[in-house]
């Protein structure tokens, strides 16, 4: 965990963004006093969802409209659509 004073935050704040996307966290302090935190933002886990759908297939005794929606689901869903919006 990286801690920098708001100005030093401030004059390097691409670098402090930089560390954050690798999974660092920044404490900013004002005056020797924690103010903030800046902190990976979460990454998305639709690939996540769909290995719990493979790992589910014919193990669950459902009904046909909810079968349907789940294979309706796993048509849709792909770990390549699967991205950071705030990234695009």
């Amino acid at each position: 965990m990286l801690e920098l004073s708001a100005s030093e935050a401030s004059r390097s704040f691409s670098a402090v963004l930089d560390e954050a996307e690798k999974g660092e966290t920044i404490v900013v302090t004002r005056n020797g006093r924690r103010v903030a935190l800046i902190v990976p933002a979460p990454r998305a886990n639709g690939g996540e969802v769909c290995a719990v759908f493979h790992r589910w297939a014919g193990k669950l005794e459902v009904d046909d409209g909810f079968e349907e929606n789940v294979t309706k689901v796993r048509e849709t869903a792909s770990a390549e659509l699967d991205g950071d919006p705030w990234r695009d």
